[in-house]
């Protein structure tokens, strides 16, 4: 559903994303997973269409994201890390653009805006102006803009930013949910709780090079000793980023 083939974004002397390859199968939760300034965002932005990538290729569900870009964002709901929403318009008003924008019938957007607002408790608030919103329901009503037209695949840049402790429930259960109805879910985050609790697969990126990929208990199994991901995370990238500053031997 998502193929990366040696995905790489350079700017100017920054080598952001590093010959990536991915394969992300129909359904699947797959976590993105890294510190600060490892090259997630870019390589989401890429994704999503955008930023151009410097060399390598994007298919979104078999359309190439470079050559069929309208296509392939049909089938993307996409959560950025930083959501730009129109602040003069009402939640509900929003929705009905992003709906239209992808050629939703005006009944099916009502329906399925009522479905989302009922789920993310969004009634009391979804007709008033975003300027008045607070960051948690903005973040609310991001969500609802990349689950209105029931996308086949969810890109999702740090999921639980701004989110109390019972939508942030709520959110992952129903991004489980879109899972097992076979929509493929990608979320990059920094938060390796999440990670853990969600995933079925997770790749592990720093300085915008693929380091490991794999399921948790194969993350935890490594290295013949049971440890959590958090400290398989961070033995990794230390690892990493020791093999890089090593000097060279005579």
């Amino acid at each position: 559903m998502i193929k990366i083939e040696n995905l790489s974004k350079q700017f100017e002397t920054t080598l952001a994303v590093n010959k990536l390859n991915l394969h992300i199968e129909k359904g699947e939760l797959f976590s993105f997973l890294g510190p600060n300034g490892a090259g997630k965002t870019t390589s989401i932005k890429m994704m999503v269409g955008l930023m151009t990538p410097t060399n390598g290729s994007i298919h979104m569900g078999g359309f190439n994201v470079e050559e069929e870009p309208q296509k392939a964002k049909f089938l993307t709901g996409y959560v950025p890390d930083s959501a730009f929403l129109y602040q003069h318009l009402t939640g509900l008003e929003l929705l009905m653009m992003v709906g239209q924008l992808y050629s939703m019938e005006n009944q099916d957007i009502i329906r399925e805006q009522g479905v989302l607002s009922e789920r993310l408790f969004m009634k009391e608030w979804v007709g008033e102006r975003i300027s008045g919103y607070s960051q948690g329901m903005k973040q609310r009503l991001a969500f609802a803009t990349a689950f209105i037209h029931n996308p086949e695949i969810l890109i999702i840049d740090e999921p639980m930013v701004g989110l109390d402790p019972k939508t942030a429930r709520i959110i992952k259960d129903m991004l489980k949910e879109r899972s097992q109805q076979g929509v493929t879910v990608f979320i990059s985050t920094h938060n390796l709780n999440v990670a853990e609790e969600l995933s079925d697969r997770i790749a592990i990126i720093n300085r915008g090079k693929l380091l490991g990929m794999g399921t948790v208990d194969s993350f935890q199994a490594v290295s013949g000793e049971r440890e959590n991901l958090e400290e398989r995370f961070l033995k990794i990238v230390e690892e990493e980023e020791m093999s890089e500053t090593k000097p060279l031997s005579d």
